[in-house]
């Protein structure tokens, strides 16, 4: 079994030739993938894998190679007119003001370091969403589909030795600040691989996003155990059809999320509809307040 596990062979795929079908340690190399033949003349240098870039490595592949993934995919408008009696607003001037009034107020008790990014919002609204569809919580256990009560949401951070997802905990139960400050912490302690096994090891869903990248759109691999990861993608400028506009549409902002999910545990129809609830927060920010 160690050796299977240091060639990343699966031993069910092995027909084992020592006595009574027992697999020996020769199989294992055999069944081991090989490696690939450089091109004649092409320049090239053997990077060794890291422990934690072999982990990565197998648990893609057994998250691609077991759970049933499908994809859902929708625009959610972060500049969508607010109407209030006769005065219109925008989503990105209630950012702008939501922000500077928890600036000023938190700054009273901070150092003023206190920047809040729309990630922060992101997981706040996806946190608040589970209340309402809890089946995206889950977990396929099986013999049984296992329902969270707490929302841990990992965030996916990006360090030298390869992708880890430091864990918001109870984030369904956090506000904005602490949701910020837990994740800036996570982060900076990721990079310098300085988390404990228990902040990084579990989780119940998963946000990972490359919008600072520029990124418009991409598909996300299910971390298992978890039934579902949130792909999100940069903001970006639109022609958006609006029929209280003369010109029958308007240039807004939207950007575009794609949510991986486990089709043994969330129905198409419940993914869709925590995405629509997803959504309704995100364009309309005052509702996670309520």
């Amino acid at each position: 079994k160690k050796v299977a596990s240091e060639q990343g062979v699966d031993l069910a795929t092995l027909s084992g030739s020592g006595p009574g079908g027992r697999i020996r340690a020769a199989d294992v190399f055999a069944g081991a993938p090989s490696v690939a033949a450089a091109v004649h003349g092409a320049a090239f240098t053997d990077i060794p894998l890291s422990s934690v870039r072999k982990v990565i490595a197998q648990r893609l592949m057994q998250s691609k190679q077991t759970i049933p993934h499908y994809y859902l995919t929708v625009d959610i408008e972060i500049s969508k007119p607010l109407t209030q009696g006769a005065v219109s607003y925008t989503i990105s001037i209630f950012f702008s003001y939501i922000f500077s009034c928890l600036r000023k107020q938190l700054n009273q008790s901070s150092s003023g370091d206190l920047k809040l990014s729309i990630n922060d919002f992101i997981i706040q609204a996806s946190a608040l969403t589970m209340k309402h569809v809890s089946g995206v919580n889950s977990s396929w256990m099986e013999s049984f589909i296992r329902r969270y009560h707490n929302v841990d949401i990992s965030v996916a951070v990006a360090t030298d030795s390869g992708l880890i997802t430091p864990i918001v905990f109870g984030a369904e139960s956090k506000g904005l600040e602490t949701i910020h400050r837990d994740v800036v912490s996570l982060a900076e302690r990721a990079r310098e691989n300085k988390l404990k096994p228990q902040e990084f090891q579990g989780g119940t869903f998963t946000i990972s996003n490359l919008g600072m990248y520029g990124v418009k759109h991409f598909t996300a691999i299910i971390n298992p155990p978890q039934s579902c990861i949130l792909a999100v993608g940069a903001a970006d400028k639109k022609i958006i059809p609006d029929t209280n506009n003369e010109s029958g549409y308007s240039t807004g902002t939207t950007m575009c999320v794609t949510m991986s999910c486990d089709h043994r545990v969330v129905d198409g129809a419940v993914g869709a509809e925590w995405l629509r609830k997803l959504k309704g927060y995100l364009e309309n920010p005052v509702t996670m307040l309520l």
